[in-house]
């Protein structure tokens, strides 16, 4: 099958991708959508055998070669992808690739954005400071990435109530299977409204 015609979307992870298995499965045969690539900035990440599970090339980084050189950027460039997508990416993207991809990177947090974002604010951290918080709602927010963390505009949000029972674990799952149910769908959604 020739993927000649195929919208091109490449992950970046750097943990135990299980928003990368989602988004693998939801395409592995889609019809106008392909996952080309993964990008890691850790060598021991889970996400590498999922990547190999689906055949999935990978390129791994270091913090330095993202932020410092222009080898990740011209890869990048020479992949050309439609859409690059951040699942659990902890680092900031920078700005060369940013404006490169302009409205082509998109991120999920695991919150309402614009509250409970910025640094320091992933992970188990937001849970934690939404339940201290005494927050009504929280939820996940999918938005296109700039050069600030957790700053660019939002595509989609979906909430759900924080129950008094709640406690970080809990709330981080009811939000996890939101990041499954909604993510994928709406990455085909941005890629068939050809943006």
């Amino acid at each position: 099958m020739s993927h000649k015609n195929h919208k091109k979307v490449v992950l970046f992870a750097s943990g135990s991708g299980s928003n990368v298995q989602k988004i693998c499965e939801y395409f592995q045969n889609h019809s106008t959508i392909k996952v080309v690539r993964l990008y890691c900035n850790n060598p021991k990440a889970l996400v590498l055998e999922k990547a190999k599970a689906f055949e999935i090339d990978y390129t791994l980084f270091t913090k330095k070669e993202l932020l410092d050189s222009d080898v990740l950027l011209k890869e990048l460039v020479n992949v050309d992808p439609d859409l690059i997508v951040l699942t659990g990416f902890l680092l900031k993207i920078p700005k060369k690739i940013t404006k490169k991809f302009y409205n082509k990177i998109i991120n999920i947090h695991p919150a309402l954005l614009p509250k409970f974002g910025g640094k320091g604010m992933y992970g188990m951290n937001i849970h934690d400071a939404v339940i201290s918080k005494k927050e009504s709602k929280t939820g996940i927010s999918i938005h296109y990435v700039n050069e600030k963390y957790d700053d660019g505009v939002n595509i989609f949000q979906k909430e759900i109530s924080v129950k008094k029972s709640d406690t970080s674990g809990t709330l981080s799952r009811r939000v996890l299977k939101l990041e499954h149910e909604y993510f994928s769908k709406t990455i085909e959604k941005i890629l068939n409204l050809g943006k």
